[in-house]
Order: C-alpha cells, then structure tokens, then sequence
C-alpha cells in the first residue's frame, strides 16, 4: 500500500482557508498514486476548545472528504468535532451552550473513507484519552472503544493524538492491526516525546506507525510536524520537519507478519499476571 500522510499549516478555526489546503494535497496524492491519506487531528480547525464555534451537527465536514475520496478515489482519514445535541442530563461532560441554550457534546472523530465507487465509511472513532493537561476533558466526551478495519491487506486502527501515551490500548490494537495511526497536534515543546513515544509503539507491538502532526504556529502554540511512517522495527522510513508536505511511503503487510513470526514477542506477554498486578 501506498501510503501518505498530509503535514499541514492548519489555519486556526478557519475550515473554509484549509478545505483549499487540503483538496491541494488530496490532489498531490493522487498524482503519486496514494492509496490513502491521513490529515492531522482537527483537520479543518486546529485544536480548539470552541466547541459551539466548530461542532458540528450537520455533517459538513464528512460530506466535504466524501466528495474528495470518491472524485480523487483516495481513502482519507481526517478528524473533526462532532456535535450531539442532547438535553443537559444524557451525558455527565459539560459544554458551552448552542444560542438555543442546548449544551452540544463533541467527539473528536476522524474517519477514513473510501473511494470511488462506494463513497463508504470505513471507520469512526472516538478519541479515548481527551487531553486534561490542555482543558480537553472540560469539552470533550471520551470515547469507550477501540475500532479498526481493513483495507489494502492492512487491519488498520486509528488513534488520536494523546492516546499515544497509553500503550496498553496499542498493545489491544495490534493483537490484529499490522498498521497504526496517530492522528495529533501535538507541540513542538514536547517533540522528543512524539518521536520517541511513536518508535517505541513500533517496536513494542510489531506493526507499522504513522503519525501525523500539524505544523505552524496555531493558538499561540507551535507544532514542528515530525509526521513520520515507522517500520515493525522502529526504524523510520519517512518523516518531514517544520514545513508543510507529504509524507509518503510504500509498506507491506507481509513485512510486519515476517517480524512478528521471527521474532515472537508477542507469544512471552503474561497477560493474566498482569491483569492480576493491576
């Protein structure tokens, strides 16, 4: 599978100036032959806690990558916030009100979906970890399970941005998954963090890592990008630094079933004893 993630300058809250950004680097893919692309976390708005400015009910955003994946007939993921608008008591995570007073819950959701012909959702997932560190918890709804699906031979499961720090969730994933996002906007002042947390993934679970980062100074933080493709060995294939860009590489579901066969890591986890130590 080709593969390519996009690196970009999200122009904060402002879907309409990054919808241009992203049909460009839609159409570059597909002049590369891209099987699928990945966009950072937020594609269309950064990481922003105005939730009554960017929710959405309405399903702009998916319809927007639909019509991208089926003209370009490109697999996109992408993540987005969507708005669920529900009486003050169905759920226990407070947000802002609507100016009808009807408090909207977020998810942060990316979804990958499918080309031309079938236009067809391939997968939606909820961020399991909301950042508390950034005021995320106070907006967002956490989600509750991990999704994968299948494509080009790959199991694939997505994750976002924070869940990188929490291995057990990728240790779960990758018990099928032979590929692994990360979709993030995650800060150049912990970079080392990114890079270092991504190989580990790798390595750890035998699988391939793509993550995905923006780049820019976006809400008065910086982000570096360091989107980068890892092999089941940890070794970087592809990365960019500090600009905008594709990150593009070829990789092989035989590569990562030939490691784990090798080497069987996988057959000395002690799950019962560590389920008995928690």
């Amino acid at each position: 599978m080709k593969l390519a993630l996009a690196q970009l300058d999200i122009a904060f809250e402002n879907k309409s100036k990054n919808k241009e950004t992203v049909i460009k680097f839609v159409n570059q893919a597909a002049d590369e032959k891209v099987d699928m692309i990945f966009f950072p976390e937020m594609t269309l708005t950064g990481f922003s806690m105005n939730t009554s400015l960017i929710g959405e009910n309405n399903n702009e955003t998916l319809k927007f990558f639909k019509e991208l994946s089926y003209k370009f007939n490109i697999c996109i993921g992408f993540g987005y916030v969507e708005g669920t608008l529900c009486s003050e008591n169905k759920y226990s995570v407070t947000a802002p009100p609507t100016t009808g007073g009807v408090p909207i819950v977020p998810l942060v959701v990316p979804l990958v979906v499918g080309g031309a012909p079938s236009g067809l959702e391939l997968v939606n997932y909820s961020k399991i970890h909301p950042f508390s560190f950034g005021d995320e918890t106070k907006f967002y709804k956490s989600g509750n399970e991990i999704k994968s699906f299948n494509a080009f031979g790959f199991t694939i499961t997505p994750f976002i941005c924070y869940d990188l720090r929490f291995p057990e969730i990728f240790q779960i994933a990758s018990k099928t998954a032979t590929l692994i996002t990360v979709s993030a906007n995650w800060p150049c002042k912990r970079r080392e963090h990114w890079i270092t947390l991504l190989k580990a993934r790798a390595i750890e679970n035998q699988c391939y890592i793509a993550g995905v980062n923006r780049v820019g100074l976006g809400n008065g933080l910086n982000y570096s990008g360091d989107s980068m493709i890892i092999d089941p060995l940890g070794n970087i294939i592809s990365t960019l630094y500090n600009e905008e860009g594709l990150v593009i590489a070829d990789i092989h579901y035989n590569e990562a079933i030939k490691i784990r066969e090798k080497f069987r890591l996988k057959d000395d986890r002690k799950e019962n004893l560590y389920r008995s130590m928690y």
